[in-house]
């Protein structure tokens, strides 16, 4: 028996429209208040061309009929081709000074969901719901069509229409009542059916960006420096070229159906509209047979029915507008507003003292929809001045641990300590600067290579910078560049930057470390893509390092751990062997037959 599946329940947005344009209003009263003058002062003078432009024809058409001398009819019509130029060109140089403020204001959300994304606690850098949000917020401040700074576009079109409908219902009120019941219902049912096709379209939006998505990954893929080997190595042209293919042939068939749905609502509006003119002919001609009606008031009465329904769908249509633009607003804020797991200005600053211990007591973690803990019932202290090595197999922990212990995670369980106290009490942002690290992923920026390791462009001290560069085994390699220091690292931004290979950049990600200069150094196989020879020269200069630091070195090879003072084996979340390199040999446990596993490949006329 087949069970039928829940109907999924439709969430309502966390902000309504009128919460939302609040919000708007308040970010432009901020940054740019030129933009909310711009909307009044734009549907104004839009109200006020419409009305030109609806009396010219006939005001001179009543005066042909009173049969005024020649100097006063061309009087009239100079009067309004005046006003008609005056109005609209206002209108034109309002409209064109309204851009940039608008832009501004954009710029402003974009600025904040940065910060956001920049600055937030990192394990919701790691939340799918987080992710999604990102993406959504980024995606309603694209560009000039987007919600973020459209809705200024819509409040401004939204205030013209209620203001020409009331001025048009004036008018309108003279004649027949069944005239403007007929014109309101045909705009009504016209708006259903625009309606009904926007929504259509609409709620299939993500559909249609998800076609977009996978065509500028193809695209970017395709054209990226980073690949172009592998592209050409193993033939993956064809392949791209065809996935390309395949998603324009799917985003062809999607164009296809929303056409096909936009064509029947374009002749439900061709037939509403031709009864809606229909019907203004005949009441307006029997106004004129019956009441003596003149035909300078025929033709203003059968303009003002004929584009009265202009200011009604309009508000309609900018209502729903509105509404859409309003959930992307919402899905803005929703992300501004996401909870923070860490405490930052509310928390505690770091207490001085000249050394830091840091202590595990209990603690486990388990990854978000992981069914295991990957550490469980951890106890660890790291000594001040103290080089611990963290070894163990792929998957151990290690990089997990050290997340731990430089405040990216929180336990599931237990505690994290500094000098005795729970770090979550602590402004985190505080705790990160007791930190140098050197992580696994690397985080390049298109800037110089002084920038890159100063993480800044002021205030760079040049001769700590040689200190670190010596330090790190990159002196040699940055002697080579053409700039040396000033060398632009890669080519996303500058055509004329330099490729690091990737011991290289493991070495630069090291000098970075060094001169942020924390009291607390963290190195996560930090010779992983160095050789043999390279690797050993940071062994050895791995004391001048780390004098007067507290250092953690996590490695999956062992001889890499001789110059630590202590050495933690980590297997099933847990600390398994603990000592030095000597005492775990001695031990003759898993770090001793891990140990001489890696030793056979170094060692002359072994089998393996």
């Amino acid at each position: 028996m087949k069970v039928k599946e829940k109907p999924k329940v439709k969430e309502r947005p966390k902000y309504n429209v009128f919460q939302n344009i609040g919000w708007m209003i308040g970010i432009a009263w901020k940054h740019r208040r030129r933009v909310l003058l711009c909307c009044v002062l734009t549907a104004f003078l839009e109200v006020l061309l419409q009305l030109i432009q609806l009396y010219i024809a006939p005001e001179v058409l009543s005066r042909v009929e009173q049969k005024v001398p020649v100097r006063e009819l061309l009087g009239t019509i100079g009067l309004f081709t005046a006003a008609l130029f005056f109005v609209q060109g206002f209108k034109e140089y309002v409209s064109e000074n309204t851009m940039f403020p608008r832009v501004d204001v954009r710029s402003a959300i974009i600025g904040k969901i940065s910060r956001k994304s920049n600055m937030t606690s990192y394990p919701n850098t790691l939340d799918e719901n987080f992710i999604k949000l990102r993406e959504k917020a980024h995606f309603a401040c694209e560009g000039n069509y987007q919600a973020t700074e459209h809705i200024w576009e819509t409040l401004t079109k939204l205030l013209a229409n209620m203001g020409g409908l009331m001025v048009y219902l004036g008018i309108l009120s003279r004649i027949s009542g069944l005239l403007l019941l007929v014109i309101t219902a045909t705009c009504f049912a016209g708006f259903f059916v625009s309606r009904y096709t926007n929504n259509w379209r609409y709620a299939r939006r993500d559909e249609e960006e998800k076609y977009f998505q996978k065509k500028s990954y193809l695209r970017t893929k395709s054209e990226s420096v980073e690949l172009a080997k592998d592209i050409r190595i193993f033939g993956l042209q064809n392949w791209l070229n065809e996935l390309l293919d395949q998603i324009h042939d799917l985003y062809l068939d999607f164009s296809l159906r929303c056409e096909r749905v936009e064509v029947l609502a374009d002749i439900t509006e061709v037939v509403l509209t031709a009864a809606r003119n229909g019907l203004a002919y005949v009441i307006l001609i029997n106004m004129v047979l019956d009441e003596g009606l003149s035909v300078s008031e025929f033709l203003l009465y059968f303009t003002a029915a004929t584009t009265f329904t202009t200011w009604v769908m309009g508000i309609l249509q900018e209502m729903s507008t509105l509404h859409k633009e309003s959930l992307d607003i919402s899905l803005v804020r929703e992300f501004l507003d996401y909870p923070e797991p860490f405490r930052f200005e509310d928390g505690g600053e770091i207490p001085m003292a000249e050394s830091f211990e840091l202590r595990l007591e209990g603690v486990s973690f388990r990854y978000p929809g992981a069914e295991t803990d990957t550490l469980h019932g951890l106890d660890l202290t790291v000594h001040p001045g103290e080089k611990l090595a963290v070894v163990g197999l792929n998957g151990a922990g290690k990089t997990t641990l050290v997340k731990l212990l430089c405040g990216l995670l929180d336990p599931t369980e237990g505690v994290v300590l500094l000098n005795g106290k729970d770090i979550r009490n602590f402004n985190r942002r505080s705790y990160y600067a007791l930190f140098s690290a050197v992580f696994q992923e690397f985080s390049i920026l298109d800037v110089t290579v002084a920038e890159e390791i100063a993480q800044t462009t002021a205030g760079i001290d040049y001769e700590r910078i040689a200190d670190c560069v010596e330090k790190a085994g990159l002196t040699s390699v940055i002697e080579k560049l053409p700039k040396g220091l000033e060398t632009h690292v890669g080519r996303e931004v500058y055509l004329d930057g330099t490729l690091f290979s990737g011991g290289e950049t493991q070495r630069l990600m090291l000098a970075r470390a060094l001169y942020k200069n924390g009291p607390i150094l963290l190195l996560d196989e930090p010779t992983a893509a160095l050789d043999p020879i390279a690797e050993n020269d940071i062994y050895r200069k791995y004391s001048g390092m780390t004098k007067g630091k507290t250092s953690l070195f996590i490695s999956h090879r062992l001889a890499s751990t001789r110059f630590c003072d202590r050495i933690i084996f980590l297997a099933d979340g847990g600390i398994r062997e603990e000592g030095t390199h000597e005492s775990l040999l001695a031990l003759g446990g898993e770090y001793a037959n891990l140990f001489a596993v890696q030793s056979r490949y170094y060692q002359e006329g072994k089998e393996f």
